[in-house]
């Protein structure tokens, strides 16, 4: 009768673990629940939110990314603030309508309205350690990857001439 040899598990080190997967990314359901926020019926719920690096637009809100903006600057020292989990409303559409929301998870993002912008159209700038969220209730949610970025109004073409020639988008 032969024995077999007696089997132990190979030993790991940090080294040679997997690394840990990232956390897979919310759906509008999670958001919604998390932040205790609401969208319109018409959307779906159990979509995953995406995360964009780039340029976005959520209505007439546009994120873009600071390096795409050298004009836009902040005025020193420019006071920063915590996002909270609850969120910060950076605009609420035309007429006292709906707003947009700016989501984080405590402690990865901070928003500072002292921005510098020549065309007056930064409401200001945010900058991220993980993705953050833009919850809207007629559009959804939108997500922002890490890094730095200046929140815009938009602006259309309008029929007049001169210094009125844009105007801002309403949503």
């Amino acid at each position: 009768m032969s024995a077999n040899p007696p089997t132990t598990a190979p030993a790991t080190s940090a080294a040679t673990r997997a690394p840990a997967l990232p956390a897979p990314a919310p759906t509008l359901a999670d958001l919604t629940t998390r932040t205790g926020l609401d969208v319109l019926g018409h959307l779906e719920r159990q979509v995953t939110v995406p995360v964009s690096g780039g340029l976005q637009a959520q209505g007439d809100l546009l994120v873009i990314p600071v390096d795409a903006v050298p004009r836009v600057g902040l005025w020193s020292p420019g006071p920063w603030r915590d996002v909270p989990a609850a969120g910060i409303e950076l605009l609420r559409s035309a007429g006292g309508g709906n707003p947009h929301t700016l989501v984080a998870d405590a402690g990865t993002c901070s928003w500072t309205t002292a921005v510098r912008d020549p065309v007056r159209l930064a409401l200001g700038q945010l900058r991220c350690t993980a993705p953050v969220y833009l919850i809207h209730p007629e559009h959804g949610g939108t997500g922002i990857a890490p890094g730095t970025y200046v929140i815009r109004r938009q602006r259309e073409r309008s029929d007049r001439v001169g210094r009125y020639a844009n105007r801002l988008v309403a949503d």
